[in-house]
């Protein structure tokens, strides 16, 4: 997607340790017009694949799985990071190591919004070391429900995740790839 390389290189910074930050536009500050943009695309790529539910993981992935979700007319179920006292008891878990943060959380959905009739779609603002996608695809298995695919916005390709779920046969469609970053300069994959 031209448009998001575009913003990511107008509005983008690499910070130390291979962070990409696009706070301004893509999950701290939310440029609505931008995500609904996003989600219109991701529908697209997954027009024909009958998806029931997008499936996130809180925080930063909720507002581009909403913007799917709606172009797709189906429900957005986001795993939480935290277990709250309005959690029921029967959930679905899986570990996740954020690569961001350097903490593992133990992320939850609750049995009651992922089924095994569903046709699940993963949708999060980024891929890097592939930990969230392979939480929720341990949610998704154990729920008995079919994964469609991932789509992602940011691909940090250089860390290799994507190309790794796609050897395995998982349908991966990043709107943008970075193959390359340093602080001078990002380097996308032609698509």
């Amino acid at each position: 997607m031209k448009a998001l390389e575009e913003k990511i290189l107008s509005e983008g910074t690499v910070l130390p340790g291979n962070v990409l930050k696009v706070g301004s536009f893509l999950n701290q500050q939310m440029d609505s017009d931008f995500i609904m943009e996003i989600g219109r695309e991701i529908a697209r790529l997954y027009a024909g694949e009958n998806v029931t539910r997008v499936l996130t993981v809180e925080s930063s992935g909720i507002a581009i799985a909403v913007a799917a979700g709606i172009a797709l007319h189906v429900p957005c179920v986001f795993a939480k990071k935290h277990r709250s006292a309005n959690m029921p008891k029967e959930v679905y878990t899986a570990s996740v190591y954020s690569y961001t943060h350097k903490e593992t959380y133990e992320i939850a959905v609750a049995k009651d919004y992922v089924g095994e009739n569903d046709r699940v779609l993963i949708v999060d603002d980024f891929l890097a070391n592939g930990n969230a996608v392979r939480g929720l695809m341990r949610i998704i298995e154990n729920a008995g429900a079919k994964l469609v695919g991932c789509a992602i916005a940011i691909e940090k390709g250089f860390q290799g995740a994507g190309d790794k779920l796609r050897a395995e046969g998982i349908r991966v469609e990043s709107l943008a790839i970075v193959d390359a970053m340093t602080d001078e300069s990002l380097v996308f994959r032609a698509q």
